[in-house]
């Protein structure tokens, strides 16, 4: 099948030009934006400096594009990646001669700290307006001095609606429907992820396919490589997944949990961080109320390193399974916290004589170990003697959950005991 003359236009010598898809339909104004983007050309008259911030292909440039067209400023576009300082400041010249300027920088986030210093007082006096766009999460990888200057808009990927409508401007722009079935349009929306430049990229290529009849999801199946759910190891995905799969453990919540499993993992995320993180959370989130999750957990750490992956990944999925169905409880990590922040506040108190060792004569004679009650020599293996420095203090406080339940029953019986 062969592309539309319309995604072609003439250069001036006469030679035939393609210009991209995604170019080529790219939103000239508000109205045509899709996706939901909190940007309206209401906007325009108080315009502020600007972060745009949300994943590939959601319109993050496209928006930058219109709001410099729409302002009547003069606009200049330039990427972080390829951009130096004399090009930045190139445009502060110009701009301190009398133009008011809408700067446009794409992947802001490379800037170094220098560079993001050097736009402060451009933005500051009105001279510049400036646009950046990022992928990245701007309260880490921007300086709070450029943050404050600036309002950040949050765009989300793009949903499967969003997609499909993209999908029928193509249609409307080729003159013709893409010879896609209805699945298969839906099936190339879930390979976009969110990405309508993916998305175009993806139909540019179909629109060349040769066929006697409407492809399939199975055929697109043979045509792309599925794409990896969008999942970067180096950013906020990274620990935005983590973070989910964590409280969906704690929130006994196994499926939630098994599925960021599963996502990560098909994200390329190495097993052993997720095993380490579900240790983490069999230590911090169910604890003492059945000591056996962290046992189950640390074998799934030793059983992946033993088998490898894949078969090593079932191991670790059936310690999220049972971790994220134990029963829960904090109280060793509060107790541990309280511990620490008590010692932090407190004098280094010495243990009581009766609960240091006498190693030597001088030892005995200085009343070291003097009066201690051998714990085994008493009724119940409990002599009731306080190992505390000073006043005792009342750190673990079990809960009446699984095996705390036991835990919580015998030191209620010792306290008891302990006080006659």
């Amino acid at each position: 099948m062969k592309a539309s003359n319309q995604l072609f236009d003439r250069e001036e010598r006469g030679q035939t030009r393609q210009i991209p898809l995604a170019e080529a339909l790219r939103p000239k104004d508000f109205s045509e934006l899709v996706g939901n983007i909190d940007f309206s050309s209401g906007n325009l008259g108080s315009l502020q400096s600007l972060i745009l911030w949300g994943p590939p292909g959601c319109g993050k440039t496209t928006l930058a594009r219109i709001i410099a067209s729409k302002s009547e400023l003069t606009s200049v576009s330039l990427s972080a990646v390829t951009s130096g300082t004399a090009d930045f400041r190139d445009v502060f010249d110009i701009a301190n001669r009398g133009t008011k300027i809408v700067l446009m920088i794409d992947e802001i986030h490379h800037l170094n700290k220098s560079q993001q210093d050097i736009f402060l007082p451009h933005i500051e006096n009105g001279n510049i307006i400036l646009i950046g766009t990022t992928t990245e999460n701007p309260s880490f990888e921007l300086r709070q001095a450029l943050l404050s200057r600036c309002k950040v808009i949050v765009f989300s990927r793009l949903s499967t609606d969003d997609l499909l409508q993209i999908i029928l401007r193509v249609e409307n722009h080729i003159g013709k429907p893409l010879i896609l079935t209805e699945e298969a349009k839906h099936c190339l929306c879930d390979l976009a992820d969110g990405d309508a430049r993916y998305l175009l990229n993806r139909i540019e290529e179909i629109l060349h396919v040769n066929s006697d009849h409407l492809l399939t999801a199975e055929d697109l199946g043979a045509l792309f490589q599925k794409k990896l759910k969008r999942y970067d190891k180096n950013a906020d995905e990274h620990y935005n997944l983590i973070s989910a799969f964590h409280k969906s453990i704690r929130g006994s919540d196994v499926n939630a949990a098994l599925y960021w499993f599963a996502r990560m993992l098909r994200g390329g995320e190495d097993p052993l961080y997720i095993a380490r993180r579900l240790v983490r959370a069999a230590a911090e989130d169910v604890g003492t109320a059945d000591p056996q999750a962290i046992q189950v957990a640390i074998a799934a750490v030793e059983a992946f390193r033993f088998l490898g992956s894949p078969e090593g990944e079932l191991v670790i999925a059936e310690a999220v399974a049972y971790v994220a169905t134990a029963p829960k409880s904090n109280a060793v990590y509060r107790a541990y916290n309280t511990a620490v922040a008590f010692v932090d506040k407190t004098d280094a108190i010495p243990p009581p004589m009766h609960a240091i060792n006498a190693p030597t004569t001088l030892a005995k004679e200085l009343g070291y170990g003097q009066g201690y009650l051998y714990d085994h020599d008493s009724l119940n293996a409990f002599s009731g003697q306080n190992y505390f420095p000073g006043e005792r203090q009342d750190f673990y406080k079990p809960n009446e959950r699984g095996f705390e339940r036991e835990i919580k029953k015998r030191m209620d019986w010792w306290e008891k005991n302990r006080r006659g």
